[in-house]
């Protein structure tokens, strides 16, 4: 075996090498038929075109979405701009897709790419000049087709989601010739029918179809009109010039009504809900007010000079009460006092002595006799008993020692 051997990796990576340095294949326009189409979860585009002669697989990663403004089917031919590339793994080449547009709408969809530059840079899709949609729109216009789909999912979002709202329809033009000027009348007619926002749209259709919205003087109208617009033109992977000036982009009509005409219901069950919740916060600050005030009456009441006599007068009568019981306390001790002092004096009474059979005797002239030395024989004196006084003579004296 002669000659150097290498490994499937340093071929692969070799044959990467040289599709980089090709300056052609890093950025190349590819035409063919869209086929085996798979949108992955993940959000890449896996895709294969072919022609007559062969089929060359594509991707475009999730990052680059931006560069598709439409939704790819089978069949249909396109216009792919990216760069070849190995994918070391399988050794195997493809597309990576940058930008993919319609074949045969090359030239519209670069006037479409610069006039949209061109109005980007003058501003006229700066956030600061979008106007707020109204919340609780009473009057809606209309600018689109009188026949339709458009016109019809839009009449049965506004029916559905609020009966009391008004619809003016000004049936436009919206393709072919003429239809530029038919929009811009309408937008204009609208606004000087002072209606609280305006609809602009149509349904899905090719960029020829869609290309009256995508016209300068549509943006510029958009853009100058007093009253808010909301943009509804095509599908939601169509975008034209309009959905740019616009103040809100819908990505259907349908999605246009929803957000133009407020849910009547949904905010009548709001208001609803908030009525019963201010009514029991009336009621709780009621009752609290309520009992406040019960309770300033009963501290008023306590402080009212009426119960303040009252009071005044019940502790008086607990005071006389107290002193009658003191008195009449003092009154028992004093009585039970004269008592005991009254059986002390019967006790030291005469008269009780003299019951007990003792008497006493006196001289003629009253004195006490207490001793015989008061008295001399012949003498008259005085014995008194119980019941009465004798009267008698001392006839003879004696003295006896005692002890």
């Amino acid at each position: 075996m002669t000659g150097n051997v290498y490994t499937v990796r340093q071929v692969n990576t070799y044959i990467k090498n040289m599709f980089t340095q090709d300056y052609m294949l890093n950025r190349i326009y590819v035409k063919g038929e869209v086929s085996n189409c798979k949108y992955h979860t993940s959000g890449h585009i896996y895709f294969s075109l072919k022609d007559e002669s062969g089929t060359i697989a594509c991707v475009m990663f999730a990052g680059q979405r931006g560069g598709l403004a439409f939704r790819m089917r089978e069949g249909q031919q396109v216009i792919v701009l990216g760069a070849v590339d190995v994918y070391e793994r399988s050794g195997a080449y493809q597309l990576y897709a940058r930008e993919i547009r319609p074949d045969g709408e090359g030239i519209l969809y670069e006037r479409f790419q610069a006039l949209k530059r061109e109005l980007e840079e003058m501003g006229m899709f700066a956030p600061e000049y979008k106007k707020r949609i109204p919340a609780y729109a009473k009057c809606v216009g209309v600018v689109t087709a009188p026949t339709g789909a458009a016109v019809r999912d839009i009449m049965n979002i506004a029916k559905r989601r609020n009966p009391y709202v008004q619809l003016i329809l000004y049936p436009a033009q919206v393709q072919g010739e003429g239809a530029k000027e038919s929009i811009i009348q309408g937008i204009e007619m609208l606004e000087r029918r002072n209606v609280d926002v305006i609809i602009v749209g149509r349904g899905g259709g090719s960029i020829e179809d869609l290309w009256a919205f995508n016209e300068e003087d549509v943006a510029r109208a958009v853009f100058n009109c007093r009253v808010p617009i909301i943009s509804a033109v095509g599908h939601e992977t169509d975008t034209t010039i309009a959905d740019y000036a616009a103040d809100l982009r819908a990505p259907t009509p349908s999605a246009a009504a929803e957000l133009a005409v407020f849910d009547y219901y949904e905010t009548e069950r709001y208001y609803e809900e908030y009525r019963q919740k201010l009514f029991r916060t009336l009621k709780q600050k009621f009752l609290f007010v309520r009992m406040r005030l019960e309770q300033y009456e009963t501290r008023l009441g306590f402080l009212h000079p009426e119960n303040k006599l009252r009071e005044g007068r019940m502790r008086l009568a607990e005071s006389e009460d107290r002193l009658r019981s003191q008195m009449r306390e003092q009154l028992g001790i004093s009585r039970q006092r004269l008592l005991i002092y009254i059986e002390k004096m019967n006790g030291l009474s005469p008269l009780r002595k003299l019951r007990q059979g003792y008497s006493y005797v006196q001289t003629e002239n009253g004195k006490t006799l207490k001793s015989i030395r008061q008295v001399k024989e012949g003498d008259r004196i005085c014995i008194h008993v119980t019941d009465g006084l004798i009267c008698a003579r001392a006839e003879e004296i004696k003295e006896e020692k005692h002890g």
